[in-house]
């Protein structure tokens, strides 16, 4: 593999965005062989030896992951609960962080990547990259629900903007929410429905940009398909072959 800069190895490590890599280096918290990095270095990872702090960084293998994240399961590295934790379904999670947080009750599509660039542009707003929810509310029938969640609702001083919305009867009183969003702010979807007067009951992610969960099992996990990285790439302006 040929030099490269700083920031973009410590991108390709996992390590950071780009734009982050700039402020550890800036910050000083970068060395390489020994020595404190500064912005426009260049390194061999084949040669050079690169630390964060004391951590030594290496460089690994682009990897792209689809999991299905079940009910319970937290998305983190580590929990101070003992609970499990989505590394833990992975037989080999080195240098993979995860694109856009789940909370513990929410299942779905999870997308783990070793690249770091892409992680931020993916869950950046800028991006407008879809994310595709399905789930069941309690509170609001069908025909409220479609008509308040096409209306402006506002959580936490900004409106939430759909970019699809549909809803079907579900049983006793529910509804059955299908909705996409180009945004990913904290447990958004359920928030959103308890401003409109619902609850949710159930939440699926079901689509992340061009990646879909299909009939994968919960629990479960398989590589991205050439075709879907590649899509990635195009929805956050970044060309694979490069990265």
């Amino acid at each position: 593999m040929p030099p490269m800069r700083l920031q973009r190895f410590l991108a390709r490590a996992g390590v950071a965005s780009r734009r982050q890599a700039e402020e550890l280096i800036s910050e000083g918290r970068v060395r390489v062989n020994g020595k404190v990095a500064t912005l426009g270095s260049s390194v061999d990872p084949a040669t050079d030896r690169v630390q964060l702090g004391r951590r030594a960084i290496r460089l690994v293998e682009r990897r792209w992951l689809a999991l299905h994240k079940p009910i319970g399961i937290v998305t983190t590295a580590s929990d101070e609960k003992g609970r499990r934790t989505v590394f833990d379904l992975l037989p080999d999670a080195r240098g993979l962080t995860y694109v856009g947080r789940l909370d513990a009750g929410t299942t779905g599509l999870l997308l783990l990547t070793t690249d770091g660039d892409a992680v931020h542009r993916l869950t950046h707003p800028r991006w407008k990259v879809p994310r595709r929810y399905i789930g069941l509310v309690n509170g609001l029938d069908a025909g409220v629900l479609r008509e308040r969640a096409t209306s402006r609702v506002v959580v936490d001083g900004r409106p939430v903007v759909p970019t699809r919305v549909s809803t079907k009867p579900g049983r006793d009183g529910r509804a059955l929410l299908d909705v996409t969003l180009t945004e990913g702010r904290h447990r958004i979807v359920r928030r959103w429905v308890e401003a409109m007067g619902g609850e949710v009951e159930r939440l699926a992610r079901v689509e992340y940009g061009p990646v879909r969960l299909g009939d994968l099992a919960p629990g479960e996990w398989r590589p991205l398909t050439p075709a879907e990285e590649r899509g990635l790439y195009r929805a956050i302006g970044l060309n694979r072959e490069e990265q």
